[in-house]
C-alpha cells in the first residue's frame, strides 16, 4: 500500500434503515484501511424511523461520518449527493442494507492502483433472516436463476460489465456525468454501461467481498424483480442498445408462456411444445435447485419457486416496460415503480 493514501468517499443511500444501518457503519469504521482515510456520507431519505438518529450518534464518534439530506427519497438522488459532497479521489456506492468485509476498501484501493481497472467491485454473500430468505438466497447464488450477473456467484478475477456496490475513481463521474436520477432500479447497470462504452474497464475479483440482507419475502422478491425488468427497457430506450442475453431471456420465457396457455387448445404443436417447455424447465429448476440447497432437500420446491418468480417477475415487468415507454410512448403513472421495499 502506498504511504500517502488515497481519500475514499464511501456513499450510502439509505431510508428506513434502522436495523441495518448500525452494522453498516461499524464495518466501516473498522476498515483495515483507516477510518482517518475514509469519508461516509449517508445520504438518507427522510427517515421515518432511528435510521437519522443511528447516523447521527456515530457521526459525534466519527466526524468524517457525515448524514445528509435526500428530501427527494430516491436512490440515484441520493448517490448523487453524495458524490458530489465528498471529496474523496476514490468514491464507493455501498448499501445501508449490507455491510462490507474488514478489507473492502483497501483491496478495493489496491486493484484500483495495480490494474487499469477505473471501477472496482466484488461478490455478493446473501444473509437469511429467515427461511424465505434463505431459499431465496440460494435461488439467487445460481446461474439459473440470475444468468450471468457473476457478481452473484463468481470466484474468479475478470473484467465484467457491471458491479454491485463498485469502488470508482473520482474522474469515472467527471467523464461520463453521475447517475441517471430517472432510473428507481437499474441506475448501477446504466452508469456501468456508460463506464465501458467510455471504454473504461470494470473489474470483478473475489478479494472485495459484501454480505447482502436478501429479502425475506416471495412477494418483496416479486417486486424487486418486477421493477428491476421495468426499468431495464428505459435502460434500453435511452441508449437506444438491446439488452444483454440475460436481460432478454426472462421475457421470452413470459411470452412463450402467455402463448403455451392462450393457443394449446387450438394447437397440438403449440400444445406439445408448450408441455415440452414446462417439463426441461421444471426440470432444469429441479437440478439447480438440488446443487444449491446445500443438503435441505426440503427446500427445493421453494427454491424452485424462487427461480420461477425470478424468472417471471422481471419477464412480466419488462413487458409492461415495453408497453409503457415504447408503446404509449409515456413516462406518466410511474410512480408506483418508483417505491421500494424490504
Amino acid at each position: 500500500m502506498k504511504k500517502n493514501k488515497s481519500k475514499v468517499s464511501v456513499v450510502i443511500p439509505c431510508r428506513n434503515e434502522e436495523n441495518y444501518i448500525g452494522q453498516c457503519l461499524d464495518y466501516i469504521c473498522r476498515q483495515t484501511y483507516g477510518i482517518e482515510h475514509i469519508e461516509v456520507m449517508v445520504c438518507d431519505g427522510m427517515s421515518e424511523d432511528k435510521s437519522r438518529m443511528i447516523v447521527s450518534e456515530y457521526s459525534k464518534k466519527y466526524p468524517s461520518i457525515k448524514l445528509v439530506d435526500n428530501i427527494k427519497k430516491v436512490a440515484p438522488v441520493a448517490m448523487n449527493l453524495g458524490i458530489k459532497e465528498s471529496t474523496g479521489d476514490i468514491v464507493i456506492i455501498f448499501g445501508a442494507h449490507a455491510y462490507m468485509d474488514e478489507c473492502y476498501v483497501e483491496n478495493c484501493v489496491k486493484k484500483l492502483d495495480e490494474t487499469d481497472a477505473m471501477c472496482v467491485g466484488g461478490r455478493i454473500e446473501s444473509i437469511s433472516e429467515n427461511e424465505s430468505a434463505e431459499v431465496i438466497s440460494k435461488a439467487m447464488s445460481s446461474p439459473f436463476g440470475v444468468g450471468n450477473a457473476l457478481f452473484r456467484y463468481s470466484e474468479e478475477e475478470t473484467y465484467v460489465d457491471t458491479v454491485a456496490f463498485g469502488a470508482y475513481k473520482r474522474e469515472v463521474f467527471e467523464e461520463i456525468g453521475l447517475f441517471d436520477e430517472e432510473l428507481v432500479r437499474n441506475q448501477d447497470d446504466e452508469i456501468n454501461y456508460r463506464v465501458t462504452k467510455s471504454g473504461m474497464k470494470i473489474l470483478l475479483t473475489p478479494i472485495v467481498k459484501s454480505y447482502y440482507y436478501t429479502r425475506g419475502s416471495f412477494a418483496k422478491l416479486w417486486r424487486q424483480y418486477f421493477q428491476y425488468g421495468f426499468w431495464k427497457v428505459r435502460v434500453i430506450q435511452k441508449h437506444n442498445k438491446p439488452a444483454a442475453l440475460r436481460h432478454l431471456v426472462p421475457i421470452l420465457f413470459v411470452l412463450s408462456l402467455i402463448i403455451g396457455i392462450v393457443l394449446s387448445p387450438f394447437s397440438s404443436i403449440i400444445r406439445n411444445a408448450f408441455v415440452f417447455e414446462i417439463i426441461v424447465y421444471l426440470l432444469c429448476a429441479g437440478i439447480f435447485s438440488l446443487k444449491v440447497c446445500e443438503d435441505k432437500v426440503q427446500q427445493i420446491p421453494r427454491i424452485m419457486i424462487s427461480f420461477f418468480i425470478l424468472h417471471t417477475s422481471y419477464g412480466l415487468g419488462f413487458l409492461e416496460g415495453i408497453f409503457k415507454f415504447y408503446i404509449r410512448k409515456t413516462n406518466k403513472g410511474i410512480e408506483k415503480y418508483t417505491k421500494t421495499s424490504r
